[in-house]
Formats: C-alpha cells, sequence, structure tokens
C-alpha cells in the first residue's frame, strides 16, 4: 500500500481534538482503514479508573467491528510524542487478532516523521487463534 494517504492521516490528527484526557493530557488519534475504504476514526478515552481507559487503535477496531468490519488494509496511529508515536501492547495484540501480519501501519509523533511498518513487525511471534486448540 505504501505511505498513508493525506486524507488518512487528516483524520488522526483531527482525532486527537476529540480526545477524551482529563488525567494524561496525552490526546492520540487513530484512522483505521477497510479493505473497502471506508475509514474509521478512534481516539483514546480515558477514565478516572485508568485500567478501563481505552486507546484510540482499539477505540477504532471496535467501532469499526462493531459495524461488521473484518477486513483492513491500513492503520495510521499520531500522538504528541518526540518522534513516532508507539503502540501499546494491549493494542498491538488487538491489531493481530483483526489485521493480516503484512498490513501497514504508519505512525507518527510531533517531529513530522512517519515510521511505516507492519502489524508483524509491532508483534513479533505473535499470539494468535492459531495457538488456541480444536
Amino acid at each position: 500500500m505504501g505511505k498513508a494517504k493525506k486524507e488518512w492521516l487528516d483524520v488522526a490528527i483531527a482525532a486527537m481534538d476529540k480526545a477524551y484526557v482529563p488525567y494524561s493530557h496525552f490526546p492520540v488519534g487513530a484512522c483505521l482503514v477497510t479493505k473497502s475504504g471506508k475509514v474509521y476514526q478512534g481516539l483514546n478515552i480515558e477514565n478516572a479508573s485508568f485500567g478501563l481507559s481505552n486507546c484510540a487503535e482499539r477505540t477504532a477496531f471496535f467501532k469499526a467491528v462493531s459495524e461488521g468490519e473484518r477486513e483492513f488494509q491500513h492503520l495510521v496511529v499520531v500522538g504528541h510524542t518526540p518522534e513516532p508515536i508507539s503502540p501499546c501492547g494491549a493494542c498491538r495484540q488487538v491489531m493481530v487478532e483483526f489485521c493480516e501480519p503484512t498490513m501497514p501501519v504508519t505512525l507518527l509523533g510531533d517531529d513530522g516523521v512517519m515510521k511505516e511498518t507492519t502489524i508483524e513487525s509491532l508483534l513479533p511471534y505473535s499470539f494468535s487463534s492459531k495457538d488456541l486448540p480444536g
């Protein structure tokens, strides 16, 4: 697929303005694109009980999956980090559940430098349904 389209970057960047981050003040935005080209925006949503917070990436996936989507072609994640943002482990595991290992992921931070990677590179030797019995 190559580099993320500007439209997808814009969707992810706009999501940061909608993020609910009263505790960390650290907005993160995501744009998940289906194979048919439909776009799902994700943002982080915090909770006073910190363990109940949800990351931007998982918000985008859960929105898409709740609408019946199961095939994805690209994910963009943006945040206010000095270098391209790095998804947390929980988000990486959700990505593995729903994406091909070679699906491209674009990461962007405040430095403006984009890092292009893949699901497999983000979580090598991952646990998936193929590891479950039967």
